[in-house]
């Protein structure tokens, strides 16, 4: 299997390295990266050899969030369905809480190596790995509140921060340095950007000499106490939340519109030309 353009797959020993590579969106995901992504786990979990994958981005930034470019112009392959609450519903299951969870689930220990931004869907991508390794020049934020959107389809933050600290970084649009998010536990830990793959690569070599079975159950273990105490159940809950925000948004900017451009814009939504989605997680690459 050949690298895509938007994500780059390489192996060295018990170790894959998945790279995010759009760096001129700062790795913002569209569709074609997260099938690319979701293709390169595929390769990693049928590679008897791979014990561990680690997961950063090229450039200068880790993952900027979800870029929505695609959606608002309506070029992507579910556009169509999308104009349905139900189509969107499905969308967003598919694309984005099945991919997210599988990563989540992967039976091989994971490695986010992170740098620059991290922001909104690129947090949660970061936040299924098994473990995250910062540059001190990383920064975690989920601004999405503030474009009337309920976070994004996963809200990791209560389980990474801590319920008092996620409503502080959720509802003020905090941005986390490195070591703030290293106090807080949301990565394990930081080091100088210049070192970070060195690093990821000598924690990946560390987890690669755990039998590959005891690694799987372990993981297992751990990651179903989490879901005893109720995480999957509350990322769930969520999701639905984030559903009706988010099509009420879209209702509502589409309400404003025709009252603002009258029997025009009545027509324009009549032929398809509706506003685009509201709410959502918009990546601007960082300047």
């Amino acid at each position: 299997m050949a690298d895509s353009e938007t994500v780059r797959y390489t192996t060295e020993g018990p170790v894959a390295t998945i790279t995010l590579n759009r760096p001129e969106v700062a790795n913002a995901q569209d569709s074609a990266m997260i099938d690319a992504l979701d293709a390169a786990f595929d390769r990693a979990g049928a590679d008897e050899e791979v014990r561990v994958v680690i997961l950063t981005g090229a450039g200068k930034h880790f993952c900027a969030g979800h870029d929505l470019k695609e959606l608002l112009a309506g070029t992507e392959r579910w556009a169509a369905m999308r104009a349905t609450p139900e189509g969107k519903l499905l969308h967003e299951e598919t694309m984005y809480w099945d991919r997210l969870l599988r990563i989540r689930d992967f039976p091989k220990i994971t490695i986010a190596a992170v740098h620059g931004a991290c922001a909104a869907a690129g947090l949660a991508l970061a936040c299924m790995c098994d473990l995250i390794v910062a540059a001190d020049d990383a920064r975690f934020s989920n601004p999405v509140l503030r474009m009337s959107g309920a976070g994004v389809e996963l809200l990791v933050e209560p389980w990474e921060l801590g319920v008092r600290r996620a409503k502080e970084f959720l509802f003020c649009a905090r941005t986390l340095s490195a070591s703030e998010a290293e106090r807080a536990g949301l990565v394990n830990r930081v080091v100088p950007r210049d070192r970070l793959a060195e690093t990821a690569r000598e924690m990946a070599e560390a987890v690669a000499l755990v039998p590959p079975v005891t690694a799987r159950a372990v993981k297992d273990t751990l990651n179903h106490t989490l879901d005893l105490m109720g995480q999957r159940a509350a990322w769930r809950y969520h999701f639905m939340v984030h559903q009706f925000v988010s099509n009420t948004a879209e209702a509502l900017a589409r309400t404003e519109a025709r009252r603002a451009g009258g029997l025009d814009a009545v027509r324009a939504e009549q032929r398809g030309e509706r506003a685009g989605p509201a709410g959502r997680d918009r990546a601007t690459p960082p300047a």
